[in-house]
């Protein structure tokens, strides 16, 4: 409810009309998922984005 009256600002009775299958793709549920960062990933950061020295 939070997401559809708040976030989509959606009037109630269009709100309750939706279809699980219509709110999910208007809430993002379709969206391809963002690559996961895999180790080699994260050590090429590491090296690129070393942490400073604290003295």
């Amino acid at each position: 409810m939070h997401a559809g009256l708040g976030l989509l600002r959606l009037d109630p009775d269009r709100f309750w009309r939706l279809s699980p299958r219509e709110f999910a793709a208007m809430t993002g549920a379709f969206a391809p998922a963002a690559p996961r960062l895999v180790r080699a990933g994260l050590e090429a950061l590491m090296r690129r984005f070393p942490d400073e020295e604290i003295r």
